[in-house]
């Protein structure tokens, strides 16, 4: 159990918690929300002790194990994928490790007036490591990493060779195999394909510990999670139930508050006009002041906080020719894999396909053909001759220049739009006050995304090819972002891991698979129900 009491804490100016409360029961499986720079990493850095409150404690049972994933990795280097979990896997993973040095020892010419102790020691290790199950832990490690889509290679090659994403998951992987008491999952959902967050789901449903995540994955955390535990203004309010619930309890609840509001304003402006009304005369002067005494001693009822999500109008596109993407016999190989043999697909004026696939099957590789990224092999890519493309990919939000800021690099975009609406253009994608004063260098990855969606999205193009649009972005710039594409009219081509955002946007499902390529009318709903499961790699 973990027990937040009445904890205040101060980062610089920024007040983050006053006297604020919650609970965690084993058991319980909770989601942590509340707008960015709330505060979230801060508490579980407090709940793990790598922070304290400035007042008021944070208490866990004696014993209580924690596993915490959180999106610093660090550096992982020298060992294998799979070593790399083991070690995280608490007291048999330094069992292990002494029973590698006493084989070692074993083997070691020079310690051969040791060996009555070292073999003596080496069955007393055994017997434990065999005590804690250590022999079937390299099985579970496996599981774990399989589960999120590493090949048997990846899992024994050093950790150091992976890329970032993949070095998260080898972090999560850690914890998921420690099974502790606790676990703290700080965005768990990035960097994870479809499968793997299928998988993951389905593994913490069953994990009987205490969970407390953040997610900007609305089906994922739906699927999980029995509470909300919302961070705003410096307070902790639980609400049972999912994410969807906690959002009808929050409407609902701002929605009695601004009542409340309106109805104590109405009344103190009429109570005001009296005094105003009355005080210069002698005969009401013991009425004025017992008015101006209550109105003292009333506690005044604050508006609802709004949350500033501005939504965004689409100026209309261009409106394009029928055919806007075609390709022919195409022929794509990296080395000696090959990735497409003689692929025909064609993309029509306001279809919306989306593309589903495995890891390596070809998503983006089918994106870049047609962005004109990379040349095929063979055969033919041609784009209709009145599309005017957008092209989002992964390696777009390197491509800012860091020394610009925010409003610099929109300007440098726009030379001829007002200081105005690019202000408003800045605003629609979170970026408000101050924050337009931001050097790119300094921005997350959710910030960076958002600043190159908001340059493709104010000129529109008729033709948006996206590459993971979805990957750092929080639930309220997704929800803008599925109401402003939703209005759009042009034609979509698209690879999300978001179940929320491929169900909002797509019209067709194009799925890449080893026994060769489908194409599905309907959106990924319908594939769904077809298909009878979520994701290409999964099948029911």
């Amino acid at each position: 159990m973990i027990r937040l009491d009445n904890i205040s804490k101060q980062n610089g100016h920024q007040i983050l918690f006053i006297e604020a409360s919650a609970t965690l029961l084993r058991g319980e499986k909770a989601g942590l929300v509340g707008p960015n720079g709330a505060g979230k990493t801060t508490l579980f850095r407090m709940i793990t002790g790598q922070e304290l409150p400035d007042e008021g404690q944070v208490a866990t049972e004696r014993g209580f194990s924690i596993g915490y994933f959180s999106q610093d990795v660090g550096d992982m280097a020298g060992r294998s994928a799979v070593a790399e979990v083991m070690d995280g896997a608490g007291p048999v993973s330094e069992v292990a490790a002494e029973l590698k040095e006493l084989e070692a020892a074993m083997a070691d010419p020079d310690r051969a007036d040791e060996m009555e102790d070292i073999i003596a020691r080496y069955g007393e290790v055994q017997a434990r490591f065999e005590e804690l199950d250590g022999y079937a832990l390299d099985g579970r490690a496996r599981e774990v990493l399989a589960g999120l889509s590493f090949t048997p290679d990846m899992m024994d090659g050093d950790v150091g060779a992976l890329s970032g994403g993949w070095k998260m998951r080898v972090a999560l992987a850690r914890i998921l195999l420690m099974r502790p008491d606790a676990m703290l999952l700080d965005e768990p959902s990035n960097h994870l394909d479809l499968e793997s967050l299928i998988w993951l789901e389905n593994f913490l449903k069953g994990y009987e510990g205490a969970l407390l995540m953040t997610s900007h994955d609305r089906e994922f955390m739906n699927r999980i999670v029995n509470k909300i535990v919302e961070i705003d203004g410096g307070s902790l309010t639980t609400y049972s139930g999912n994410y969807e619930f906690y959002e009808q309890q929050r409407a609902l609840a701002e929605k009695q508050q601004q009542a409340q509001f309106e109805r104590q304003q109405a009344m103190l402006a009429k109570e005001i006009k009296f005094i105003e009304r009355f005080k210069a005369r002698a005969s009401h002067a013991a009425q004025v002041q017992s008015r101006v005494k209550k109105l003292d001693k009333i506690e005044r009822v604050e508006p609802p906080r709004r949350r500033q999500t501005i939504p965004f109008d689409f100026p209309p596109a261009p409106r394009s020719g029928e055919d806007v993407a075609t390709l022919e016999s195409v022929q794509k190989r990296y080395g000696s894999r090959v990735i497409y043999d003689g692929l025909d697909f064609q993309v029509r004026r306001r279809e919306r396909w989306c593309v589903m696939g495995i890891n390596g099957a070809g998503k983006s590789t089918l994106l870049k053909l047609i962005a004109g990224a990379t040349e095929p092999d063979d055969g033919k890519v041609a784009v209709g001759s009145s599309v005017k493309m957008g092209y989002f990919a992964q390696h777009a939000m390197d491509l800012l220049d860091g020394e610009e800021t925010v409003f610099e690099s929109l300007e440098r975009s726009f030379p001829q739009a007002g200081q105005g609406s690019l202000r408003a253009l800045a605003g629609c994608f979170g970026f408000s006050g101050d924050d337009v004063e931001k050097r790119c260098r300094v921005l997350s990855g959710g910030e960076k995304a958002r600043l190159v969606m908001a340059k493709m999205l104010y000129d529109p193009p008729n033709f948006l090819v996206l590459d993971e649009p979805t990957n750092h972005l929080d639930i309220a710039t997704k929800e803008m972002l599925i109401t402003a594409l939703s209005q759009y009219e042009g034609a979509m081509l698209f690879v999300s891991h978001d179940r929320h955002f491929l169900a909002a946007l797509s019209n067709r499902v194009l799925e890449l698979t080893p026994d060769g390529v489908h194409k599905y009318g309907g959106g990924y709903t319908e594939y769904v129900a077809r298909t009878g499961h979520e994701a290409p790699g999964l099948h029911s």
